[in-house]
């Protein structure tokens, strides 16, 4: 199959409502699952227990009455927006719009690339949790990290995440920041939708530069224990002084970027 035949094919996919509809549901769920890591994150602060990462909040749905159903719906919104990033890495950008290929550059297909990773990824750990085979993915991330610190190149590979991790984050910090996310929406924005677009991504880009860190601290020291990823960082956080306020402030920030998530539903330009 030639290039333009591929894109051709992809036009015609994003050209569905259906998969357009499923795609934007998987912002939907996005938006559950950061609300729920933000009420554990809340509930460690006040002495409650709880895994502060998607994990943790697949696990508590999981728990509930009807938990299997919605996280099967999960896996498939998940999907559907993780094939939706991967026509954007074919076509560019919002698939939806006209766009010449000359626009697209490859930072933007290796940006819409990575995002498709990530929602693959928590299709898969929604997969796991439907099937009541899900884990912690802190002490996963332990097991792995104990192993890889057994050797120097190991170590290597783990600080690397570690930078990888920080920089993320901090684009996270710089977009909510800068307010560039207004340029992923159909609407001009408003005070609200601004608000909450500032708050959810620089807090959601502290927590992840603090579990980059995290990461390289404790391989520094060869410590697997305290390379757990996000839910490490909040605990770690919640052992500082005035850790109580530091997680709140931090659930409360990651629980809007959840609520900026169903802003990001309706209406994201895709």
């Amino acid at each position: 199959m030639t290039e333009n035949s591929v894109q051709r094919a992809v036009d015609r996919a994003t050209g569905s409502t259906v998969f357009e509809r499923a795609a934007r549901g998987g912002h939907v769920m996005s938006g559950f699952v950061h609300l729920l890591i933000g009420y554990i994150v809340v509930r460690l602060a006040f002495g409650g227990g709880g895994t502060a990462d998607q994990s943790g909040a697949l696990g508590t749905l999981a728990s509930t009455t009807g938990g299997a159903i919605v996280l099967w719906i999960a896996v498939v919104v998940f999907v559907a927006l993780g094939l939706w990033r991967l026509a954007e890495t074919v076509i560019g950008p919002h698939a939806t719009e006209t766009t010449s290929q000359e626009e697209v550059s490859l930072v933007d297909r290796a940006k819409a690339f990575g995002l498709a990773v990530v929602y693959f990824a928590f299709a898969y750990s929604a997969y796991q949790f439907a099937r009541g085979s899900g884990k912690s993915s802190g002490e996963q991330n332990a097991g792995l990290s104990a192993r890889l610190m057994e050797s120097g190149g190991g170590k290597a590979v783990l600080v690397a995440v570690g930078l990888f991790a920080v920089a993320i984050g901090g684009y996270h910090v710089y977009k909510g920041a800068s307010k560039n996310f207004l340029d992923d929406l159909k609407t001009s924005g408003g005070k609200a939708v601004t608000l909450l677009g500032v708050i959810g991504y620089v807090a959601k880009g502290l927590a992840i530069v603090g579990a980059g860190i995290l990461v390289i601290v404790a391989t520094l020291r060869s410590d697997p224990s305290k390379a757990t990823g996000l839910d490490g960082a909040v605990k770690t956080l919640g052992e500082a002084p005035f850790g109580q306020i530091a997680l709140v402030l931090a659930g409360a920030g990651i629980a809007t970027y959840g609520l900026y998530s169903f802003v990001m539903a309706r209406y994201a330009r895709m």
